[in-house]
């Protein structure tokens, strides 16, 4: 358990007071999936508090800027906010630093502490995508080429499976551009990231987020 950190990077859909002016993003836009991950900070905060552990959150809305994207990916910046003058860019550029130096500040004192670092990173997905329904409860998004992240996933899944349908690197894959890549650059071998990514069918209410914090919770306690 001391050597897990949590992050939720699509916490809120929340738009700076100074940039309202600047962008107009429509209500049932920024309210959907595409403006945050509905329920995954209820789980988020559930969970480390179950476990007496560390969270970072995000709650500005990833259409003003993707906190999970690296500073250089074109999707960094959403069709509303593209357009925004460089400088207005660049103070948002400032917070998105200033998130991911607060992670890595985590990270890297549980580097020091016990040696090693297993980040979980909470998002939830939309049931729905393009007309298509996503057969799956809970994704568990890894790198296939790192064995320990692989293990640990495994074993989240054997835990999980009674309750919820899990899959792996579903509906995304976790080598794919993200945080947990950028990290897995910087910190190494010592370092574990996973995605869990949920269902919003179930975590839309606050009943729902406590369920699968504590599914969450009892599977990582069995790691």
């Amino acid at each position: 358990m001391n050597k897990i950190f949590l992050s939720c990077e699509h916490g809120g859909n929340q738009i700076p007071a100074w940039l309202k002016t600047e962008i107009k993003i429509p209500k049932d836009v920024l309210n959907s999936h595409r403006g945050w991950d509905p329920g995954a900070l209820g789980v988020a905060k559930d969970l480390a508090k179950k476990m007496h552990l560390p969270i970072t959150s995000h709650l500005r809305s990833r259409l003003v800027s993707e906190y999970n994207r690296s500073a250089h990916h074109p999707r960094l910046w959403s069709e509303f906010s593209a357009q925004l003058p460089e400088n207005k860019r660049a103070s948002l550029l400032s917070g998105y630093h200033k998130y991911r130096a607060g992670v890595c500040r985590n990270i890297q004192a549980l580097l020091k502490k016990t040696g090693a670092a297993q980040h979980f990173s909470i998002h939830s997905f939309t049931p729905i995508m393009n007309g298509e329904v996503r057969d799956c409860d809970i994704g568990l998004l890894y790198d296939p080429a790192n064995k320990a992240e692989k293990e640990i996933c495994h074993q989240l899944k054997r835990s999980l499976s009674t309750d919820y349908k899990v899959r792996m690197n579903y509906p995304y894959q976790g080598k794919s551009d993200g945080l947990t890549t950028a990290l897995r650059k910087y910190f190494g071998r010592k370092y574990c990231g996973v995605e869990v990514e949920i269902n919003q069918k179930l975590i839309y209410g606050v009943t729902g987020q406590k369920q699968v914090a504590n599914a969450l919770f009892q599977a990582l306690k069995s790691l």
